[in-house]
């Protein structure tokens, strides 16, 4: 299958190694992998903050991008959230029927990471190992928006050598939710530490999840409180093997 990536603007910003990790495991796989290059943002940080006529454009921008691809793959639960759940409503906006039909066209064949692994492709091993403890941390669009349910964690549950350790109250968010952070300080700095309190008390190295936005800010407080606990997009995990392990193949 030709697989097209779209990296998200985080992620090509921030956390590129995410992208080279989606690519690895596609391509042990045995897919064929494309990165349409005139690719930016989705547009979820201008539509929600009320820029949305700066958004508008963005949506035209993702479709003329991606409307040849066969199917496309994204490691970011928020940003698929937003095009399922906003982009029809944008192109109304826009009075467009071209523009309507072909976001219709397009969205079945939008896939977060690890549900194209496992609901499009019937998955669970990809032939991953990663011999650490690992908890799991469930982002809220992953979990309420776009309901990957168990999906990750079968995923986890299949990687060789791995101790995974369940955590408390998954289901509680973690306090980032964009500039819910910057906008309510407070109370996302009081969701942060009792999110932290849950991954500690599992005593795991590393903490992973399918958005790096999340995980962005657990790391945050790990780091300065020194827990020496890392974390990983899931896409990390699942690219290393035997044959490069993650320590040897992390950029």
């Amino acid at each position: 299958m030709r697989v097209s990536l779209f990296i998200t603007c985080y992620n090509d910003t921030l956390f590129p190694q995410t992208g080279r990790a989606v690519v690895r495991v596609l391509e042990r796989l045995g897919h064929t992998v494309d990165f349409p290059p005139g690719q930016t943002c989705c547009g979820q940080m201008h539509w929600n903050t009320g820029y949305q006529a700066e958004a508008l454009p963005l949506l035209q921008r993702f479709v003329d991008q991606f409307r040849a691809s066969e199917v496309v793959v994204v490691p970011s639960s928020s940003c698929v959230a937003m095009m399922r759940e906003h982009y029809p409503k944008m192109a109304a906006t826009l009075d467009d029927p071209r523009l309507t039909a072909d976001v219709e066209a397009l969205l079945p064949k939008v896939f977060e990471f690890s549900e194209f692994l496992t609901r499009r492709l019937g998955l669970e091993d990809v032939g991953a190992f990663y011999p650490h403890r690992v908890t799991y941390h469930a982002s809220c669009h992953g979990l309420r928006s776009l309901s990957l349910g168990d999906g990750p964690l079968r995923l986890l549950r299949a990687v060789r050598g791995i101790d995974l350790v369940e955590l408390e109250r998954v289901d509680q968010c973690c306090g980032f939710g964009g500039t819910f952070a910057i906008k309510n300080a407070d109370v996302s700095t009081a969701m942060l530490e009792e999110k932290i309190s849950a991954v500690l008390d599992t005593s795991a190295d590393t903490c992973t999840a399918c958005d790096n936005s999340c995980l962005m800010h657990l790391q945050g407080a790990l780091h300065r409180q020194r827990t020496g606990v890392k974390t990983l997009h899931l896409a990390e995990i699942l690219a290393s093997d035997e044959l490069s392990p993650y320590q040897d193949a992390a950029p």
